[in-house]
């Protein structure tokens, strides 16, 4: 057959396979698309003539059979000797028509001695030649390859380097199938996990199906049954993106997840959407096959390598330590006994030499894990079990996410079960609700160790003040338990939470303080990022809401290891400090310190900026002079480190007619804060902003002031979203640079029109304008929720200038890629309710524009 009728023979099959309705099983679509590519590949071999000593081999995934639709083809020709002359020039043809046709081959071309030499010295090749499968060509050199081959296989230094491989792929995805955008093949959980198990299987002779381990005594039916059918579900999601993309994709990501979810069946309904439903089907089936590949893994390596030859040490009349692994003296139990599941996490915890799990053990405690039922929940054993691992002074963390990885935690704690693998539908959590609990638990758990108290030492400082530590960690257990039912999750959270503790006899006392943090687990950072910690009545409310000064602690604490779970990018030393100055401010008005007049207050604050100012031997006399233009406003919205540093900075200029800029790195190094200093102008906030737009620099807080005098006196802090910036080494050029466009007066420059990340695209928040006035009656508050993009702060400054609206403070609250924007403003015109309505659909539609 010629080459052009090859092409066509083999894309119309192909095309025609692609084409088959969903319902096709991917295990026969798999297959008939590896038969497609033997038959063209051996045509292809005998229309080139290639001699009969030559050989050509299906490696890899090919050679297993898993050939999806926009995998590669890996194929070796395999030469008794080195290809020169006649042989090379039909050899390279062949490869040239391969191309042709469409074959998206991966080929090697070696002799039988190079097949043998680079097998010895590179495991990846080790592992290719280790799936050979011949095609067509010489008998006799395949059998004597394939027999060379498995001589020089030893099964225990390639297990040993397959598995280093594969904890180091592990470590490459944080160690968890729970990523929001897996990797099908690479991530843990992934098939290439089940790939690792039949390679080391096969290369220890103990089989090369599923079906064949099982005969070997590697696995159970049961289990067999369950791999097979997990793999059949990462098989199907592999090869719907693969055809979907039309390319070799094999990461679950955003843009792709609802398609995929659409091509396997999954719709929306009941609140959810079918790609939450497709991800939670993912989640499940890698966290099977995470759970098979340790069973299976120690398995094999129990048949290559010889137990240690010391006696299994007891440790009471159910466990024993065999070789530093926890071991059930009888595997039964845990059948018999389910309250024994749990003893033996305890166990873990009283025992810091043991390491891990025996096989056996893990697989009867998984295996009986259903005996933790409604009945086996109630046993009053096993709650007070549960509660005893809260309360050890070790191995929390560890065991609690032990517990599952294995499918205990959730029958432990029924409302747990449906946030396991369950995505967060936001721009700022990178983990699934189950990860994020258990990764809020091991923050609390950090500030109750010494080791760690240099990272966050108030934090440690509090923790030591707490006597019921268990209190913490039962709350962080349940804050997020109730995602996804609809409806506020911290008040649902907190209907879980108490059913929990009434059930475990947990004190009121107790009880009540685990009901109040679940409630309120969001309150104090949405205070702290939103309001005007400066406002007396804000303090108070929030004092109103704590009730005492142990809720107050608690809940920081809780507030704090929450913000930092969210994900990498979420927590920075400005967001600490604004929690902190709260939790200090609350403080003193629990302790009945603030209940002063507001001048008390103001000369307070006055005092420890002149402490701060004594330092620098500046004479009174002129920062007095200086300070005769302020009000309290300034005092009571400004700390007095910030209003000691804007006071040396500009004390000497009372009535400049230039403008002032300064700069200096933020308090805890994360970005700069700057002041700005100059004749009153309109538009000034929104030239700052366009400058730092321009220059892909971030607001994340601004305060603007007017002196008596009439002089602008405001302050940013400012940071690079990128995190690219050197700080330091940009201060003296942001002073600059800014002066200099500030005495341009040019007009205002058109925004940048800033892209939304594809992560935005996919979880799309709708804009939202929130206009009200403040508790006082004296200015009014401006809300606003949109996708984070560059120049969104400078678009907002545009509106209100265009406005004539007056701005007194800015808090920009970035979560992930969540603006959540604050700003206490003021006009005329805002007491006019159409202005207002004017005011707000002008907002919208500059939001929007971006989308």
């Amino acid at each position: 057959m010629q080459v052009g009728a090859l092409r066509d023979s083999y894309r119309q099959e192909r095309e025609r396979l692609l084409a088959e309705p969903r319902t096709m099983p991917v295990t026969r679509m798999i297959a008939a698309l590896t038969r497609n590519a033997d038959r063209t590949l051996c045509a292809l071999w005998r229309a080139q003539r290639l001699p009969a000593d030559a050989l050509l081999v299906a490696v890899g995934g090919y050679g297993r059979r898993d050939l999806f639709a926009q995998s590669d083809i890996d194929i070796l020709i395999a030469t008794a000797s080195e290809p020169t002359g006649e042989l090379a020039g039909r050899i390279e043809s062949f490869v040239a028509s391969c191309w042709d046709v469409g074959l998206e081959i991966a080929h090697s071309v070696r002799t039988l001695e190079q097949c043998l030499s680079e097998s010895e010295g590179d495991i990846t090749v080790q592992t290719s030649l280790l799936e050979r499968r011949r095609l067509t060509g010489s008998r006799q050199l395949w059998d004597e390859l394939d027999s060379r081959l498995a001589a020089a296989m030893r099964p225990g230094p390639f297990f040993t380097a397959k598995r280093l491989e594969m904890r180091q792929r592990h470590a490459k995805y944080d160690d968890t199938p729970y990523s929001l955008e897996p990797n099908t093949k690479e991530s843990p959980g992934g098939l290439r996990d089940l790939q690792v198990i039949a390679w080391t299987a096969r290369a220890a002779g103990l089989g090369t199906t599923w079906g064949e381990l099982a005969a070997n005594g590697l696995m159970t039916g049961r289990e067999t049954r369950l791999l097979r059918s997990r793999e059949r579900t990462l098989k199907e999601i592999r090869h719907a993106l693969h055809r979907l993309a039309a390319r070799r994709e094999d990461r679950l990501v955003f843009d792709l997840q609802t398609p995929v979810a659409r091509e396997l069946g999954f719709i929306d309904g009941d609140g959810r959407r079918a790609s939450e439903e497709l991800m939670q089907s993912y989640f499940l089936a890698a966290k099977t096959v995470t759970q098979l590949n340790t069973i299976l893994m120690q398995n094999i390596a129990a048949k290559l390598f010889d137990a240690p030859g010391a006696e299994p040490q007891p440790i009471d009349h159910e466990f024993r330590n065999r070789g530093g692994l926890l071991e059930a003296i009888d595997p039964g139990v845990f059948e018999r006994d389910p309250p024994a599941i749990l003893r033996a996490f305890l166990t873990m915890q009283r025992h810091s030499e043991l390491s891990g799990m025996a096989t056996e053990t893990l697989r009867a405690m998984w295996l009986a894990r259903d005996r933790i039922n409604p009945r086996g929940r109630a046993n009053p054993e096993s709650r007070e079990l549960f509660m005893e691992i809260l309360k050890q002074p070790r191995g929390i963390t560890h065991e609690l996410r032990r517990m599952n990885k294995w499918s205990i935690l959730s029958r432990c704690i029924a409302p747990f079960r449906h946030i396991v693998g369950r995505m967060q539908h936001d721009l700022f959590h990178v983990y699934t609700v189950d990860t994020h609990i258990l990764m809020v638990v091991r923050n609390v758990r950090r500030f109750a160790i010494a080791e760690h108290a240099h990272e966050y030492p108030f934090c440690s400082q509090l923790m030591a003040q707490n006597d019921k530590h268990w209190v913490l960690y039962l709350a962080a257990l349940f804050h997020d338990i109730a995602k996804g039912r609809g409806g506020d999750h911290s008040k649902l959270g907190r209907v879980d939470a108490l059913h929990f503790c009434r059930t475990h006899q947990v004190a009121d006392e107790d009880s009540a303080l685990v009901a109040f943090l679940v409630e309120h687990h969001l309150t104090m950072s949405s205070i702290a990022q939103k309001r005007d910690l400066g406002d007396p009545d804000v303090i108070a409310g929030f004092a109103t809401i704590v009730g005492t000064v142990e809720r107050l602690n608690a809940l920081y604490l809780l507030t704090v290891a929450d913000i930092r779970a969210t994900g990498p990018k979420v927590w920075n030393s400005w967001k600490g400090r604004l929690l902190e100055d709260l939790y200090h401010a609350t403080r003193r008005a629990l302790d009945g310190e603030s209940h002063g007049q507001p001048a008390d207050r103001l000369d307070a604050r006055r005092r420890e900026a002149v402490r701060a100012l004594n330092l620098g031997a500046i004479a009174p006399a002129l920062y007095e002079q200086f300070w005769s233009q302020l009000d309290i406003a300034y005092f009571m919205r400004n700390d007095a480190r910030d209003v000691a540093w804007h006071t040396r900075m500009l004390y000497r200029y009372p009535d400049t007619p230039t403008p002032i800029v300064r700069a200096r790195l933020a308090p805890g190094g994360d970005g700069f804060q700057v002041v700005v200093y100059m004749p009153d102008q309109k538009d000034l906030f929104a030239r700052v902003c366009g400058y730092f737009d321009r220059k892909n620099l971030s607001v994340m807080d601004a305060r603007i002031h007017t002196t008596a005098h009439g002089y602008a006196l405001d302050s940013f802090l400012i940071v690079d979203p990128s995190g690219e910036s050197r700080y330091r080494d940009i201060l003296s050029l942001v002073e600059s640079e800014l002066t200099e466009r500030l005495q341009q007066q040019a007009p205002l420059a058109t925004p940048v029109q800033g892209r939304i990340s594809r992560r935005s695209r996919y979880f799309p928040i709708v804009p939202q304008v929130d206009l009200r006035p403040d508790e006082q009656g004296q200015h009014y508050l401006l809300s606003i929720v949109a996708s984070d993009r560059t120049g969104l702060l400078y678009r907002i400054a545009r509106v209100l200038g265009e406005h004539d609206v007056s701005l007194y403070t800015a808090r920009v609250a970035t979560l992930g890629e969540r603006a959540e924007d604050v700003f206490l403003i003021d006009g005329a015109s805002l007491s006019d309710p159409r202005a207002q309505l004017r005011l707000e659909t002008d907002l919208l539609a500059t939001l929007e524009t971006g989308h």
